[in-house]
């Protein structure tokens, strides 16, 4: 009974498992195949996309994948765009360009690796080994030597030589040397401007390089059979520049006279159009050779250092050119590139009286009628200053003190000036400024704030001491106060031309009008020509030819070192000034004064170039 009953039991429990089985299975396939469907139309999705952005690369984007298909095996070599000339106003060509080559090798297409390295080292004037190493090293391409002349390049291209590639470009050429080379600049090896204009307006002038783009096989091999296409380079604009060659080489060579014959450490001058600002010639003599610009030049060749020895005194000592260190050479080659017109400052001198005179007939203080006695010195806040003529000059008229060039005098026309007024037309004049000349490092004046100015630093400023400026600041002062009272901007640029002589960019400078009044203007142009035709400038004086003028003599720091600039500042016609000059000799042997050895320079610049300028001689008519 009781084994009936639990058999009974069982098979009801089996039975609801197996319906519950049963039941579950069905449940289970039911999911199943919900999912497999979803995975079918998910899949078929995918597909289908993939279908579409296959059509779509094959149909629409074809060209673009093929581009970039082929990119992965094309090799590219850069063919540096011609750097735009830079031509004087005159149409001559400052700067060039020559074609030279780059020399290269293909290792995988060398068929005759011995007559290469035996051509390449005997046309290159290079190591065997050194190009031998080059010839079998596996690579896809080494280069052999650059900036290669164009003769030789087609020499070695005579051969025929397999796996060896002769690429051509441009390199920059100074047909005239060292002229303006202070102010032309130069380039690097890549063709970029480095000091000068070059770098300045290295924009206009660099152009767009092109491409030679050659087949190579997976490896990155050239692909000898399958040719070159070329992307050709888009070549620099022209860069028209104020600067005259006739001009400049006048100047240049009477810099260089006046340099050997005074032995000094170095002459500069200027040549300007005072009505716009345009700069006909900037001199810093010793120039050096562009086309060779990291070779020091004799002035430069040895450095003197001086140090302390075991005993703890001074020695001084001269380094020749083979020991200096690379930092060494580097300072002397910063130095030689210096541009003193622009990048060094000095303390003008009497050429400076020029502004001093302007302030006190501009504020009202003095007159053509006042007079001063001169009596060799003058004590201003208990120190005595001495004049140049120690005996004194006498009585003098206020035009006489400025063609005597009176120290005391002008300390006394400064004094009624006041500091405050004199910086403020400092600043009319441009001399607290920069001027603005598209040329890089231009310095600024080194002067007292005004705060600190008591009666001697105004008394020595008077007459061109105790502050410091750039011999182009003073220039472009004179130019304003000479030109009716227009403070210009010195410039070079005049515009930029592309290959076809279109006009690209025509450059434009600021002018500020009534810097100084016009009637202050005039009486300045006559007492400058009085100083040339009566006063310490007679040295300038050319007969038939009105020409105004001023002279300094400066001596540097420290007082009393013996050392000395001797300058002079003339400009003509003096009723209508056409052309300002100045010119600046550094440490001057034997006589150093101004109006000696200064001022007959600018006057066989003048002998040359107001003749070449179109000033006539008889009317001083332009």
């Amino acid at each position: 009974m009781y084994y009936r009953q639990l058999n009974s039991r069982m098979h009801c429990f089996l039975d609801f498992f197996m319906e519950v089985f049963v039941l579950e299975s069905r449940r289970n396939v039911g999911r199943m195949k919900r999912k497999l469907m979803v995975g079918v139309t998910l899949a078929a999705v995918v597909i289908v996309l993939l279908l579409v952005r296959l059509t779509v690369i094959m149909l629409v984007e074809s060209e673009y994948y093929g581009q970039r298909a082929k990119e992965l095996h094309e090799r590219e070599r850069p063919i540096k765009a011609a750097r735009g000339r830079i031509i004087s106003g005159d149409g001559t060509v400052l700067a060039s360009n020559k074609t030279v080559c780059t020399i290269s090798v293909v290792h995988a297409q060398i068929t005759e690796p011995d007559k290469v390295i035996d051509v390449l080292s005997s046309e290159l004037g290079m190591d065997r080994e050194k190009v031998a190493k080059s010839v079998h090293k596996v690579s896809s391409m080494e280069r052999i030597k650059t900036n290669v002349t164009k003769e030789i390049g087609d020499a070695i291209r005579e051969y025929g030589l397999d796996g060896v590639k002769i690429d051509e470009d441009s390199r920059r050429y100074y047909p005239f040397g060292s002229l303006a080379s202070k102010v032309i600049g130069f380039t690097g090896s890549d063709n970029q401007g480095i000091i000068g204009l070059e770098v300045r307006y290295d924009e206009e002038l660099a152009g767009e390089a092109g491409q030679i783009l050659t087949m190579t096989d997976a490896g990155g091999i050239e692909l000898k059979k399958e040719g070159e296409e070329r992307v050709e380079p888009v070549n620099g604009d022209d860069l028209i520049v104020s600067l005259d060659y006739n001009i400049q080489t006048y100047a240049q060579q009477a810099a260089y006279k006046a340099y050997e014959a005074k032995k000094a450490k170095r002459v500069s001058i200027i040549v300007m159009n005072p009505q716009d600002g345009r700069i006909y010639a900037m001199v810093n003599v010793p120039e050096y050779n562009l086309n060779a610009p990291y070779t020091l030049i004799d002035e430069y060749s040895s450095l003197t250092v001086t140090q302390k020895d075991e005993n703890g005194d001074d020695v001084t000592k001269t380094i020749p050119k083979e020991e200096l260190t690379s930092e060494q050479k580097m300072n002397l080659l910063n130095n030689m590139w210096r541009n003193f017109c622009i990048n060094d400052t000095y303390e003008p001198g009497s050429t400076f009286k020029i502004v001093t005179a302007t302030a006190a007939l501009e504020k009202g203080v003095v007159s053509l009628s006042d007079s001063f006695y001169c009596r060799g010195s003058l004590t201003v806040g208990g120190r005595t200053i001495r004049c140049h003529k120690t005996s004194g000059h006498g009585s003098q008229t206020f035009a006489q003190t400025l063609m005597n060039s009176c120290n005391p005098a002008f300390i006394t026309w400064g004094s009624r000036v006041g500091a405050e007024d004199f910086f403020a037309y400092m600043k009319k004049l441009g001399l607290l400024e920069k001027t603005g000349v598209d040329l890089p490092g231009e310095a600024g004046t080194i002067i007292h704030k005004l705060k600190n100015v008591g009666e001697v630093e105004l008394a020595t400023m008077s007459f061109g001491q105790s502050f410091q400026i750039t011999p182009l600041q003073l220039l472009r002062a004179a130019s304003a106060i000479i030109n009716g009272g227009t403070l210009i901007t010195p410039h070079f640029a005049v515009k930029t031309v592309n290959e076809d002589g279109e006009t690209t960019k025509v450059f434009e400078y600021e002018r500020v009008e009534n810097a100084v009044s016009g009637e202050t203007s005039g009486l300045m142009k006559q007492l400058l020509e009085s100083v040339v035709s009566e006063g310490g400038g007679k040295r300038c004086y050319i007969d038939g030819y009105r020409i105004g003028g001023k002279t300094a003599t400066s001596q540097k720091l420290p007082r009393g070192s013996g050392k000395y600039i001797a300058s002079f500042i003339g400009f003509a016609p003096a009723d209508n000034p056409q052309v300002i000059a100045m010119c600046i000799i550094d440490e001057p042997e034997g006589i150093y004064y101004g109006g000696t050895i200064a001022a007959p320079v600018v006057r066989d610049i003048f002998l040359n170039i107001l003749p070449y300028l179109g000033i006539d001689k008889a009317t001083n008519e332009y």
